[in-house]
């Protein structure tokens, strides 16, 4: 079960195929909707923030700003990562897509051909593995899906993410495959399950009165690991297509855009993505982390 969760969070399905909480009121320094910005210098992208007695108090994604820095090709210019995960509260989404209609440009993932745009209608006929397993996980988290609750028509947002066509073909190119690559995320995932104390949590959630926040407190720990499932993706050359491969294709439309004159550009990616992204605007864009605002994806506290 925590296998196809990872899996799911992973990266969402093609459309074609397919205010402030309590949590911030007991930890308002850590939260961000408080507007509290940091200094970033190892940039994270989900995390779970414990209150007293180590409770689990709310799961957080992170927003990390980068700005090019002086003397540069782009100088000046704001790249925001925005991590995300890909079922989450409808405050979590409502917050996401007021913030998403500020930049000049947002950058979103789906493989699908190029330039697609999500509509309400696409989403009823998703038909995929994913599509099914986000669906279930939603009903029994009482929690919403992403995809049904962010703006894709918006004016401002770009599909930057490679076509099925080009998925297929990087795979290809390198001698991989995707059965190949669920084997390596397999592995990786029961090495994250093991580490957080296996299935037991789950299983004694399912027969509790408490069982959605049982459940989200279980899984919470399985997301925060997610970049150890996305190491497990790598091929014996330190390469893969689900991540690093769709990286490389956005960051050619980053590139794009920040050269047609955008001044602020968000990308609106799953947190798995983003530790390799975050190397390539440091490496490729010489940008540099500047803030982090945290923003409360689940509440642990509540069903």
């Amino acid at each position: 079960m925590v296998f196809f969760w990872q899996v799911s969070s992973a990266s969402p399905v093609s459309a074609q195929s397919g205010t402030e909480s309590p949590v911030q009121d007991q930890a308002a320094d850590q939260s961000a909707t408080d507007q509290a910005e940091s200094t970033v210098d190892a940039p994270l992208y989900v995390r779970v923030l414990r209150g007293e007695n180590d409770e689990p108090l709310a799961l957080q994604t992170a927003i990390v700003r980068y700005v090019g820095k002086p003397k540069t090709e782009f100088a000046g210019k704001i790249v925001d990562l925005i991590g995300v995960v890909h079922i989450g509260q409808a405050e979590y989404y409502t917050e996401l897509d007021k913030r998403l209609g500020t930049y000049d440009k947002v950058l979103y993932e789906l493989v699908a051909p190029d330039g697609t745009r999500i509509r309400p209608e696409d989403l009823q006929q998703r038909r995929s593995l994913l599509a099914s397993v986000q669906t279930g996980m939603k009903d029994m988290l009482n929690l919403e899906y992403q995809l049904e609750k962010i703006d894709y028509m918006a004016k401002n947002f770009r599909h930057a993410d490679m076509s099925p066509e080009e998925f297929s073909e990087d795979l290809e190119s390198r001698g991989d495959s995707v059965w190949k690559m669920l084997a390596r995320m397999m592995g990786a995932g029961i090495a994250t399950q093991s580490k957080n104390g296996g299935e037991a949590g789950i299983l004694m959630a399912l027969f509790s009165k408490d069982r959605s926040k049982l459940m989200k407190r279980a899984m919470a720990g399985q997301l925060v690991d997610i970049e150890m499932v996305s190491a497990g993706l790598n091929d014996a050359d330190g390469e893969n297509t689900l991540i690093k491969g769709r990286n490389r294709k956005a960051f050619e439309i980053l590139r794009d855009e920040l050269q047609q004159g955008s001044q602020t550009v968000g990308v609106f990616y799953g947190a798995g993505h983003l530790p390799d992204m975050a190397e390539r605007l440091q490496e490729q864009f010489d940008m540099e982390p500047t803030t982090t605002d945290w923003l409360d994806a689940w509440d642990l506290t509540r069903n």
